[in-house]
């Protein structure tokens, strides 16, 4: 099956289902490969995770997703559109599709968290101050941060400033929000009471979440469905049932955080085995 050969769980069609669809997506930096033939579908509607160990192109990965890098070969598809080779205005205008919470919350310092929080409707937008003020305090509200509104970032919290950065990501009504490692730098309080406002989120906007993380715990709270890059090759996508249930040996030591297994304390001294056996491939129906 295809999805044998591409490390997706069930066979791929021939036109991209998902609202996001990469196809044979392969990234390099001189000698160094870093994606290399990824193909999946990002379901609409649901929240998807990308795992991995770290330096396995999750970072790269997004970029690609969003424009900011060009894959080496292959294609990636937004909402049906093909981007790769897209004109910077057509690519500009792809891109107000999406909402993106950074790893640090990417807030402006000298900013207080309402005017971060209004700044994309402001640069973006044709919005009357009264209309983004109605979205800000909207959003700010979902992420419980009503209260906090005239404060800096440099006068709350690490996982204050997530919030404010999933306010500013969510406030433009993306169909997309893209998270890069949300949980960094959280303790895990703060990860699970985060993992709650994603969740609430995505049931309150029905957008599509995709999330890169390597933490595990999280994505089985949040996960509808989920991929593992490993050594630059997708080992497997599928629904999280279908990933926990798999049998291939990179998906099973990760998932359980082992330190026995395929995957070492040097990734360059992975075992080139554990990617050249694709997981067992299950059809949808079987999740």
């Amino acid at each position: 099956m295809k999805g044998e050969e591409t490390g997706q769980l069930g066979a791929t069609p021939a036109e991209p289902p998902g609202i996001i669809s990469l196809r044979g997506v392969t990234k390099s930096f001189g000698s160094h490969t870093v994606l290399d033939d990824v193909s999946f579908d990002v379901p609409r509607g649901r929240i998807t995770t990308i795992l991995g160990p770290s330096g396995t192109g999750k970072s790269v990965l997004l970029k690609n997703i969003i424009g900011l890098l060009q894959p080496d070969a292959g294609q990636i598809w937004v909402d049906g559109e093909p981007i790769v080779g897209m004109r910077s205005g057509e690519l500009y205008r792809i891109r107000k599709k999406f909402g993106v919470l950074f790893q640090d919350g990417a807030l402006f310092g000298s900013m207080d968290l309402y005017d971060n929080i209004a700044f994309p409707l402001r640069e973006h937008t044709h919005k009357s101050e009264r209309e983004i003020r109605q979205l800000v305090l909207m959003n700010a509200e979902l992420v419980g941060l009503l209260d906090h509104l005239k404060k800096l970032p440099g006068e709350v919290s690490g996982g204050m400033k997530k919030r404010a950065g999933l306010a500013r990501a969510m406030v433009t009504e993306p169909e997309i929000v893209l998270f890069d490692e949300p949980d960094s730098g959280l303790d895990p309080v703060r990860v699970a009471y985060l993992d709650e406002l994603v969740l609430t989120a995505q049931r309150e906007t029905s957008a599509t979440f995709f999330i890169i993380t390597h933490n595990i715990t999280s994505v089985m709270r949040v996960a509808d469905y989920l991929g593992v890059l490993f050594r630059s090759k997708l080992v497997a996508f599928g629904s999280k049932t279908q990933m926990r249930s798999s049998a291939n040996p990179v998906i099973s030591q990760f998932l359980a955080g082992r330190p026995n297994g395929p995957i070492g304390m040097d990734e360059m001294a992975d075992s080139e085995d554990a990617v050249a056996g694709a997981a067992p491939t299950l059809e949808p129906g079987e999740a």
